[in-house]
């Protein structure tokens, strides 16, 4: 049990929701105040950053723009979900596919794309979330969103399966990409696997499963895990002092910024204010 503040690097398992490891932790923390950053679908693994007490006041200014997915997909079937936990709508052959036309096909994807989400995402529609709309037997049509995806990389390719690695902006849906390819090759497709290998900073490297947090739970404390993620800015006594009371301060900052106390005390996120000075976003210290 500890009260420490801090984030956890969770290896999270398949069949679970990202509301259940929240729940695992903070029995584990011994805590209530326990949220996470990116949910993950029940059926995908991988990294999911989940913050401790005074860290969960990071969330929502983490920017963890940047996400690695690896990921299956089988084309030849259209699913209500886009993933295989759906019922399929449509089947359709794969004999006439070659490696080179899938290939080609996915070199679509890179860069910037409109892309439309998934009905079944966790994007609002009206106040309530798309996949309890379609759950209820709603028919859901979300906008299209701008994405970037930096990398796609095929890493298998075993017709109809394809194994791809991608690296892409938040807010990317890699269940999108699956039923888009399969469009594309007028033969449907859906996601069979998903596994998150890096979030930000975060990988899978330091990632612990929830079986190796209940045999030793620690947390990066909230000092270094605001290190990694935001740029650092050291203060002066008198700065500090300034900075404890959400004061503006005079010191140049490159975007959001973690300030910090001469001793190495994490204080505060400020960022550039209008009239030239540096203002508090969120004071920790």
């Amino acid at each position: 049990m500890t009260q420490d503040s801090g984030l956890v690097t969770v290896d999270k398992p398949g069949g679970l929701t990202s509301h259940d490891v929240v729940s695992r932790v903070r029995r584990l923390a011994g805590t209530r105040r326990v949220g996470h950053a990116g949910t993950l679908d029940p059926m995908a693994t991988g990294v999911l950053v989940v913050a401790i007490n005074r860290a969960t006041r990071l969330l929502g200014h983490l920017t963890l723009t940047d996400k690695w997915y690896d990921a299956t997909i089988r084309l030849g079937a259209s699913t209500t979900t886009d993933d295989a936990e759906g019922e399929v709508l449509e089947s359709h052959s794969t004999d006439a596919l070659t490696e080179g036309v899938v290939r080609e096909a996915l070199g679509a994807f890179q860069g910037e794309i409109d892309q439309v989400p998934s009905s079944v995402s966790a994007i609002k529609v009206g106040g309530k979330r798309a996949y309890d709309r379609v759950r209820a037997g709603e028919q859901v049509d979300l906008p299209p969103r701008r994405v970037t995806i930096h990398a796609l990389d095929v890493t298998g390719l075993d017709l109809p399966e394809v194994q791809i690695s991608v690296h892409c902006s938040s807010g990317t849906y890699i269940r999108a990409i699956a039923r888009d390819l399969g469009a594309a090759l007028d033969v449907g497709g859906h996601l069979t696997a998903l596994r998150r290998t890096a979030v930000g900073p975060f990988t899978l490297e330091r990632a612990r499963t929830l079986e190796e947090l209940a045999d030793d739970f620690s947390v990066t404390p909230i000092a270094e895990a605001a290190r990694a993620v935001f740029p650092a800015v050291h203060l002066d006594d008198s700065q500090a002092a300034d900075v404890l009371v959400g004061r503006r301060i005079d010191v140049e900052l490159t975007g959001l910024s973690a300030l910090f106390a001469p001793n190495g005390e994490f204080l505060a996120l400020y960022q550039d204010g209008d009239d030239g000075r540096a203002r508090a976003v969120a004071v920790f210290g």
